[in-house]
């Protein structure tokens, strides 16, 4: 891929299109932060390990100098309380908004609340009253929900009334908090097998749940294979949306590297006022150093609308 300039703050420091600092191995903390994005894109831990360094703080300060205003974190439960709050320390001190993490175990092979199974209710019921007190240590707002496998034994009816059922006891959990889950959609290449595939199926659950913290997870990625269609999709969806991922298509890669006109859709969100994260949910395309400023270089280039 082409080297992009680097923004103007950069260019002033002496930056030239071959001579990236980062690249040459300065630190890129003491330099003045680059020009935000327009949208609130969300990197990961290990996206940019070898520009940054390993340690999780190390690596949210170099996502803020190149301008992301967001993070997220699907394994954020899982941590120490201790690196949680050293990492919620960091994204206060530099302006960046906490994504989604995964809020409960997810059943990738057996039925789970698509069953109507009291006691895999109950347990994920649990999951979800843990995730809150995650949520407040490290200043998240959503969390991911999957609602796993299909029941084969069970009318599809059946299915979505069990899991409406299990999301409305989950946002009893979540309003007196302002938090929200959303539910994300996968598709059948990926993750064959699994109850939520398509984001009218999405739409339906949240109207029939009817709660400000129940609402969609629109994975760009995944519905890019599942149903395609996507600008109508994002706007027939969009009073349910709350979050987006993002991934090209095919390889789930960074933008520009597959069939997905990413310039277009990112204009179309921005459009519409969106103002919430679209979390960077993919690979990089290519290894090391040059691989991690290329992913910088593709958001320039897909967010210049």
């Amino acid at each position: 891929m082409n080297r992009r300039k680097f923004i103007d703050n950069m260019a002033l420091a002496g930056v030239g299109l071959g001579a990236s600092p980062l690249l040459m191995g300065q630190s890129n903390t003491t330099n003045t932060a680059a020009q935000p994005f327009k949208l609130k894109y969300a990197p990961h831990l290990g996206m940019f390990k070898n520009l940054a360094g390993k340690s999780e703080v190390d690596q949210l300060n170099f996502m803020a100098d190149q301008g992301f205003t967001a993070f997220e974190d699907n394994g954020m439960k899982g941590r120490e309380i201790a690196t949680q709050e050293a990492m919620a320390k960091t994204m206060a001190k530099r302006g960046m908004e906490m994504g989604v993490f995964v809020a409960h175990s997810i059943s990738w092979q057996k039925p789970n609340l698509a069953s109507g199974d009291e006691d895999l209710r109950a347990k994920f019921l649990k999951e979800i009253q843990e995730s809150v007190e995650v949520a407040k240590r490290v200043n998240a707002k959503w969390m991911t929900v999957v609602p796993g496998h299909v029941d084969p034994r069970q009318n599809k009816g059946y299915q979505t009334a069990h899991v409406i059922e299990s999301l409305k006891r989950a946002s009893d959990i979540l309003e007196p908090h302002g938090l929200a889950m959303v539910l994300e959609p996968l598709n059948f290449r990926n993750h064959p097998g699994l109850f939520l595939t398509e984001s009218p199926q999405a739409f339906e659950i949240c109207k029939a749940v009817d709660s400000p913290a129940c609402k969609i997870l629109f994975d760009i990625y995944h519905q890019q294979i599942q149903e395609g269609n996507l600008i109508p999709n994002i706007d027939a969806s969009w009073d349910e949306i709350a979050y987006f991922q993002i991934g090209d298509n095919p390889g789930r890669k960074e933008p520009t590297t597959g069939e997905i006109n990413y310039l277009n859709v990112f204009k179309h969100i921005h459009s519409k006022g969106y103002t919430g994260i679209l979390g960077m949910e993919h690979g990089n395309s290519q290894s090391g150093k040059e691989g991690e400023q290329a992913v910088i270089d593709a958001y320039r280039k897909t967010d210049n609308f």
